[in-house]
């Protein structure tokens, strides 16, 4: 007794005539947005770095290494 194709179709037809369809577009598209800001915050749970930016901490591990062998 679940909900059949003609009874999504005519819900469809409902909302439709409600809403609008430039009005369901932009709600699509706010909901694509949110959606894809959520997964990005998510996943940036540590900020990325490029080539540039990895090879100036490597440089900058490697002189403190250097440093506290002087050092000892």
């Amino acid at each position: 007794m679940g909900i059949g194709l003609k009874e999504l179709i005519i819900i469809l037809i409902i909302i439709v005539l409600l809403f609008g369809t430039k009005k369901l577009k932009s709600l699509g598209t706010d909901l694509g947005a949110a959606i894809k800001g959520f997964k990005k915050s998510i996943g940036d749970d540590e900020p990325k770095l490029d080539e540039k930016d990895k090879d100036v901490i490597e440089g900058q591990v490697e002189q403190k290494q250097t440093d506290s062998n002087h050092k000892s």
